[in-house]
């Protein structure tokens, strides 16, 4: 006797919807020919459709090209994709996503629109040590998803410091960090993107202890985003947006050069052990 389809309930979440819709879809035809047709595994279209997991984001597009449902799935994807953030974080994504400008800087950590998937996995496993493989997954492809806006036809300008701390401390040993330092160097090879690094040298800064994200929308209004361990505020106050803003530039004045970012980057992928060798 088959197995009941899980019970979903399209009005609790997004993606129990898009969950809904997508076995709503599919009718009588099978995961298996499903799965021929987008080239996913059956399993992972299962999790997908009985709402265990997020939709990766290549999904949705997928899926309205095989339903021909008209990006019913897409318009659905970008709703799910929100829901698993706290309420303050996705106005910040909600901005990340109009911004023309994004200016960024970072002092612990990799930026979340540069970081690979190796390097965002362990980093959620780290700080969310309970969490289930599934909803690390999840994390993960809806921080992923944001870096779809460089594939946009008009993408936002982006510039970003890192501090030296942030390519000294690894996450995941040599290879991860290898993937990332190298994706780091990418930024200053596309025709709007740029990276800078702040030496140890600089000293202390104005926006030491946490990390800053600057948007500019289409109209000029800026807004800041500051964030720290566990906790982000917007500011959207003409006086402390100008203050972040004042602090960034003065960071950027004083970081390496991009092509100066580039070869201390390279210098610290040198320095990285080769996990082939004893």
């Amino acid at each position: 006797m088959p197995a009941r389809p899980r019970t979903l309930t399209p009005d609790r979440s997004a993606r129990h919807l898009f969950g809904a819709k997508m076995r709503a879809y599919r009718g009588s035809m099978s995961l298996e020919r499903l799965a021929e047709i987008v080239n996913f595994s059956k399993s992972h279209l299962a999790r997908v459709e009985t709402a265990q997991s997020m939709p990766p984001p290549e999904l949705p597009a997928l899926l309205d090209a095989a339903f021909n449902t008209d990006g019913i799935f897409v318009e659905l994807y970008e709703l799910a994709r929100r829901e698993i953030h706290p309420e303050q974080f996705r106005r910040r994504m909600e901005l990340e996503a109009q911004a023309r400008v994004i200016a960024e800087y970072t002092g612990q950590l990799m930026p979340g629109l540069a970081q690979t998937e190796n390097y965002c996995r362990l980093l959620f496993r780290t700080h969310n040590p309970r969490s289930t493989e599934a909803e690390i997954e999840d994390m993960v492809a809806a921080r992923i998803s944001r870096q779809a806006l460089f594939q946009a036809d008009d993408p936002p300008d982006f510039s970003v410091i890192v501090d030296e701390a942030v390519l000294c401390r690894g996450f995941g040993g040599p290879a991860v960090m290898r993937e990332q330092l190298t994706r780091l160097i990418e930024l200053n090879q596309g025709p709007r993107s740029v990276m800078q690094v702040l030496p140890f040298a600089h000293g202390g800064h104005a926006l030491m202890g946490g990390s800053l994200a600057l948007f500019t929308l289409d109209d000029g209004t800026q807004v800041a985003w500051e964030e720290g361990s566990d906790s982000g505020t917007l500011m959207e106050d003409f006086d402390r947006v100008g203050k972040r803003q004042r602090a960034y530039d003065h960071l950027r004045s004083c970081a390496l050069s991009p092509a100066e970012s580039s070869a201390f980057i390279r210098s610290a992928l040198e320095a990285l052990p080769d996990e082939h060798r004893p």
